[in-house]
């Protein structure tokens, strides 16, 4: 989704501290790297914290860290995982999960940008960008005081809506080979190539699992295992292979159109961003007529 693209790659050149929303699956922790990778930041850590899967009585210590002796079984320091991230991103995923009481001490970080580790008086400063990301747009939970006014507008600074992949299916083949291309590094199989025919068949598919089920689709194809299970959902009536096809090379002109103006027309970082191979890049260039001097 050509918006939703624009909005990332914008708040990526910004510090601004994000919320994320979106349901389940469609790719907010995506989103949230995106924003860390492309940013000031990309050379720091990304430390990502589900919050929906840390107990109440241990999220503190995680989150804060402590010193030795704080609490029974706390035989030495510990840094937190917003200390750890001092210089680079935290991502708050699940932040809806969040008690009320922490919620108030998240506040005062992002406020003061320090924080006193689990028995201890002292004020350690940390330099973050926090992303957080929740299932819905929390207004329900602000109404049932679940979740603090002032928190959410201090993380909605800038605010990203992640769409269903349904209503994203321009996105589908970019997605899909970024998968792949990951899942082949991952298992050390060859560079993945998929057919155009099997991306207008993924467009031609709903989606119920949303960007998860894409990623796990796209680790079967790498591992060759077989893809019967695309057969549970049929295509969406009209969905031609030759239109989809047509629109697979529209996406595709699109970003790599994007992704040279981004970088000024250098190929070298043009294609680490697309994370495809220069000489392949330069094919692609040569088949939608652009020329680097174009970005430059």
């Amino acid at each position: 989704m050509q918006a939703l693209r624009e909005t990332i790659a914008m708040l990526a050149q910004t510090d601004a501290d994000v919320l994320i929303v979106g349901e389940t699956g469609t790719g907010k922790e995506l989103v949230a790297r995106c924003l860390h990778d492309f940013g000031a930041r990309r050379q720091q850590r990304f430390v990502a914290v589900n919050c929906g899967a840390l107990p109440e009585t241990i999220i503190e210590s995680e989150l804060f860290g402590h010193e030795e002796g704080a609490f029974t079984g706390a035989s030495g320091r510990r840094i937190g995982r917003i200390e750890h991230a001092s210089g680079g991103t935290l991502f708050l995923d699940e932040i809806e999960s969040m008690a009320v009481p922490m919620q108030a001490k998240l506040l005062r970080v992002l406020q003061e940008r320090t924080l006193e580790r689990l028995g201890s008086n002292t004020s350690i400063e940390v330099d973050i960008r926090v992303i957080a990301a929740a299932k819905s747009d929390l207004e329900d939970a602000r109404a049932q005081g679940a979740f603090r006014s002032d928190l959410f507008y201090r993380l909605n600074v800038a605010g990203i809506v992640v769409p269903p992949l349904c209503r994203r299916r321009g996105d589908i083949p970019v997605l899909f080979r970024y998968f792949a291309r990951i899942a082949s590094l991952r298992y050390a199989k060859p560079d993945p190539d998929p057919p155009g025919t099997l991306l207008a068949e993924l467009m031609a598919r709903d989606w119920p699992g949303n960007v998860r089920e894409l990623k796990n689709l796209a680790e079967r194809y790498i591992l060759g295992l077989p893809l019967e299970p695309m057969a549970e959902t049929p295509p969406r009536a009209g969905a031609g292979a030759q239109a989809l096809g047509d629109q697979i090379d529209h996406f595709e002109k699109t970003i790599i159109g994007e992704a040279l103006r981004m970088h000024s027309g250098r190929v070298g970082q043009t294609a680490d961003y697309l994370h495809l191979p220069r000489k392949t890049l330069y094919l692609r260039m040569r088949k939608h007529g652009f020329r680097r001097e174009d970005f430059a």
